[in-house]
């Protein structure tokens, strides 16, 4: 059997505090790469430049490499707008920090991509509010900005749909993506983000999105009530991974389909939910 895309994985959905476990636990699955979130139980971008280098060491002696930087850049609230919408959960994954503190991160990003040679950086769109399409302009500026400052680093801003912020399905991804038409500018799509937020992310969400501004693919799975999800195994529940997984191939998608597990697991044990999704993911790329 062969696989027909790469997969990797969010390293903290193993293990937030043990990147030596999760390193290896991802490794036994035969994942190449890395996506850099939460290591050593601090957000990466508030690691310093030693943390990183020693992340990097651990991630090379189990054969990973870093393929993106997981940041938290935009997920703040935007001042001066709309109510934020509290019907969604806002994860902050160790980083809790406000619109003020954006330069400073995104100076970080970079930095970090430097030192991990990862070349995407995964961004957001700010909280979403009760009112999203109020934010859209000053969100399309924000990424205008990050995607100029990327352009001479060889660097790809992935905008990743989010539920709880302001571009949380295809439908508004596709839109942001006509606005700002910057090469360097793409998404990060997650099916599960767009199911969540209300849209049926395969078949109808996907066709809404130029295949050829798909940087990178999130992979979790859930059932949704309200806007509530219930996560579970991936390929399990309400997300058809087959055919999203089909309709990457046949697209000419090369890139990764990285995992985000989110299901707490059999007895919470996160690290074997991880497992038994990265197995799952690993099956679902196979032919």
């Amino acid at each position: 059997m062969q696989s027909r895309l790469p997969i990797a994985a969010i390293t903290d959905e193993f293990s937030p505090t043990d990147l030596e476990r999760a390193a290896a636990a991802m490794a036994a699955i035969g994942m190449k790469s890395a996506e850099l979130r939460v290591v050593f139980g601090t957000n990466i971008l508030d690691l310093d430049d030693g943390e990183v280098r020693r992340a990097c060491d651990i991630l090379a002696k189990h054969g990973l490499d870093v393929v993106a930087l997981s940041s938290p850049l935009l997920k703040c609230v935007l001042p001066n707008a709309p109510e934020v919408d509290h019907r969604f959960q806002q994860d902050v994954f160790g980083s809790a920090h406000t619109f003020e503190d954006q330069p400073r991160l995104a100076e970080r990003a970079f930095r970090i991509c430097e030192i991990t040679g990862a070349r995407i950086i995964r961004v957001f769109s700010f909280w979403r509010t009760v009112a999203p399409e109020q934010c859209f302009e000053r969100v399309c500026g924000a990424l205008e900005r990050l995607s100029a400052e990327a352009a001479g680093q060889g660097i790809t801003i992935g905008l990743e749909n989010e539920h709880a912020c302001n571009i949380g399905t295809a439908a508004e991804a596709a839109r942001v993506l006509d606005a700002v038409d910057h090469p360097t500018l793409k998404i990060v799509w997650d099916p599960a983000n767009a199911f969540v937020a209300g849209e049926k992310p395969f078949p109808d969400g996907f066709r809404k999105l130029p295949l050829s501004r798909i940087a990178h693919v999130h992979a979790k799975d859930c059932f949704v009530e309200g806007h509530t999800p219930c996560w579970g195994p991936v390929g399990c529940c309400g997300i058809d991974w087959k055919g999203q997984v089909a309709a990457l191939v046949s697209g000419g998608y090369n890139g990764y389909i990285s995992l985000e597990t989110h299901w707490p697991g059999p007895q919470n044990d996160k690290l074997q939910a991880s497992i038994i999704c990265g197995w799952n993911l690993k099956f679902l790329v196979m032919v």
